[in-house]
């Protein structure tokens, strides 16, 4: 499933986000130090953030932290409505299709127009279900709850993980620390 998500619906490596706040910068480092050495975890999927970043001067350093792949959120973006609308053309064919074969007198009087809206409007259906997707509200209300975290004096570990194993690990060394844990999806 996982693979199925990555390679169909998301140009992300990385589709969870795990954090840990905490009020001592001292336990936030040496959590920093711990996460570095999960296994296959790799440097860049680590970031520690301290209060300073929350400042206007650090805003693109803090949005590149929380999202360091760029390019893969304009291919999610492009995936996830190309798969949804397709996938929305596909059923509301399908649902064209039934109806017309069952007798519906309102399909069978004018199917063209039938056919236009019914398609047209599932196809439509799956393009918002893709800016949905494309959207990630899950992150949203991560990040904010950091960015508040931040501005209030703690310190911030995310953590970028890039398969079920080293997020179930990410979870648990946090979990062991003082921190308050968050992820996303």
């Amino acid at each position: 499933m996982e693979y199925l998500l990555k390679k169909g619906l998301f140009g992300e490596q990385s589709l969870t986000k795990v954090v840990g706040l905490y009020s001592n910068p001292s336990d936030a480092q040496a959590a920093a130090a711990r996460a570095r050495a999960l296994p296959g975890m790799a440097p860049g999927q680590v970031r520690l953030l301290g209060p300073q970043d929350a400042k206007v001067s650090h805003r693109n350093f803090f949005g590149r932290s929380l999202e360091p792949e760029q390019r893969g959120i304009f291919k999610t973006i492009f995936r996830a409505h190309a798969v949804t609308g397709v996938a929305g053309a596909v059923l509301g064919l399908l649902l064209f299709l039934w109806l017309y074969r069952s007798g519906q007198p309102m399909i069978a009087s004018s199917p063209l127009l039938a056919f236009i809206s019914i398609v047209g409007f599932a196809i439509t259906f799956g393009l918002l279900l893709g800016g949905l997707i494309a959207l990630r509200p899950d992150h949203v209300q991560l990040i904010t709850s950091v960015r508040s975290a931040l501005a209030g004096g703690r310190w911030a570990l995310v953590l970028h993980p890039t398969d079920a194993d080293q997020t179930q690990a990410a979870k648990e060394l946090l979990t062991a620390t003082s921190a308050e844990t968050l992820s996303t999806l």
